[in-house]
């Protein structure tokens, strides 16, 4: 089965060809370094590493372009208000970003290019677009000529009038059509500036993607990617630009993620996370809260077109999930037995065909269109059956229950690197979380021990109202009780 992917150019799925058998050319648009990154720039990150990763996994080489914007409105705007430079600041900023990937786990790029390195390809593209009469200058501004596009628009799927109709020119419009879009700008004083054959200036935002990806992976390339926001103008003006300048489709397959949406509170609707809504929280901030394996886990657990709500609630809902999964692995690396030719099989026929297709299901998810929810359920699922067939394991078992357990224990960890969690060592993990949510109940361990040792001398005087007394008050402070063969073990509950 070939990987298919939901195109937002023909709004359909179509079946991966690249255009060089077997390596696959992605160019996604980075981050504007002014300010600290927010989940919504977590979901990009990691949309596109676990798409990378997996065709990676499915045996393609694949060339990964991120840019950075690094020269900006925003930018000038926020160094002026903390009195740095403009480069001073991208810079910082482009450093906190690393931080929050290397939060994240994710894996860097082949190539992160930033728009203030690229200045000539830049020039030399809007040049190319001029000679052709797609662009035109006026008093040191550069304006691409969306008229001269037949196609304007066919991303979006928006008409030139209808977005003619809701434009106004001013008096004083440079512009000969409302929906021209900057190439050049003409710099302020005290503005960075490079010099161009239209004056001390800088380039507008969408020529830098063009120009970087015309770079690094040609006229034309497979696959281009960013959230929804950036359809229009920003994707819908490069396709412009780009087809017009060399005269051939620009990118094969269009990728964008859903937005990251959040309750609003006093109207109960959700809404678009974002800074200009001043909703959002920062990577940064859900690091001091959340293991980076919760957010991974919370973020593909919803298909990536698909809006992703945050709730402290679904985090907390999401970081159970993701304990369940790591017991599992923990409970078959504490199995103790032996194998024995005389015993029969405790797996059913239907677990064992379940458990043997589990990387084919995990594919078929994965082929269409990154499907992670689906593949995940497909992980939860095998995990349910590990746990079923553990608990009917005595000290000696079948061998092939035992080798057919170790398989898929290990399918599970190998299929859950793509998504990347289930990276750590499992007991390694769950002492951690253990550790942590012991801190939160705020009880004393020997208190707790003291408190076991008195009712398991009630248990023994069949004192049971002293023992579920005893119980209810552990339970009061988070703590749990297992009574097993073995004993009572504790353990701190979990929301």
């Amino acid at each position: 089965m070939s990987i298919r992917i939901y195109n937002t150019l023909s709004h359909k799925k179509e079946p991966l060809n690249p255009q060089e058998p077997g390596h696959v050319k992605l160019y996604v648009c980075g981050i504007t370094s002014y300010d600290y990154c927010h989940i919504g720039h977590a979901r990009s990150a990691l949309v596109f590493d676990m798409i990378v990763k997996y065709l990676k996994y499915r045996g393609y080489k694949v060339t990964f372009i991120r840019n950075f914007t690094d020269i900006d409105d925003k930018i000038i705007k926020r160094a002026e208000e903390q009195n740095s430079s403009p480069a001073e600041l991208a810079e910082r900023f482009i450093q906190e970003f690393y931080r929050d990937m290397d939060y994240l786990g994710l894996d860097r790029p082949d190539l992160e290019p930033k728009a203030t390195e690229h200045i000539p390809e830049m020039i030399a593209l809007i040049e190319k677009l001029i000679s052709l009469d797609k662009a035109y200058a006026v008093e040191g501004d550069v304006y691409y000529r969306v008229e001269s596009y037949p196609e304007y628009g066919k991303l979006s799927r928006r008409n030139l009038e209808d977005m003619q109709a809701g434009a106004r020119i001013s008096i004083n419009e440079k512009k000969t059509h409302p929906m021209d879009f900057a190439l050049w700008k003409n710099s302020k004083p005290g503005e960075p500036a490079w010099q161009s054959p239209w004056g001390a200036g800088r380039p507008g935002w969408h020529i830098e993607c063009s120009a970087m990806s015309k770079k690094y992976l040609g006229d034309t390339f497979d696959i281009h990617g960013g959230g929804k926001d950036l359809i229009f103008p920003h994707h819908e003006n490069e396709i412009a630009q780009s087809e017009s300048a060399n005269g051939c489709p620009f990118v094969h397959l269009w990728i964008h993620h859903g937005f990251v949406t959040i309750r609003n509170e006093n109207t109960n609707d959700t809404e678009k996370m974002s800074k200009s809504l001043g909703n959002f929280l920062t990577i940064r901030e859900l690091s001091e809260k959340f293991h980076a394996e919760i957010l991974k886990l919370f973020v593909f657990s919803t298909q990536y077109r698909n809006p992703l709500e945050y709730s402290e609630q679904a985090m907390q809902d999401t970081h159970s999930g993701l304990t369940r999964l790591y017991e599992c692995i923990a409970g078959f690396e504490r199995l103790v037995c032996s194998g024995s030719d005389t015993l029969a099989s405790v797996i059913s026929a239907k677990e064992r065909k379940n458990l043997s297709r589990l990387e084919e299901r995990f594919q078929q998810a994965m082929d269409n269109d990154f499907n992670s929810a689906q593949a995940i359920g497909h992980l939860f699922d095998a995990a349910k059956s590990v746990n079923k067939i553990m608990r009917k394991f005595s000290d000696q078992q079948a061998p092939g229950d035992i080798r057919l357990l170790k398989e898929t224990v290990a399918c599970i960890t190998r299929l859950a690197g793509i998504i990347g969690i289930l990276k750590e060592p499992a007991e390694g993990f769950l002492a951690r979380q253990h550790d942590e949510r012991l801190k939160d109940a705020d009880v004393d361990p020997m208190f707790i021990d003291q408190l076991i040792t008195q009712r398991n001398a009630a248990r023994q005087d069949k004192d049971w109202a002293l023992s579920d007394q005893i119980r209810d008050q552990l339970l009061a402070h988070n703590i749990e009780l297992k009574d097993g063969p073995d004993g009572t073990v504790w353990t701190v509950k979990r929301d």
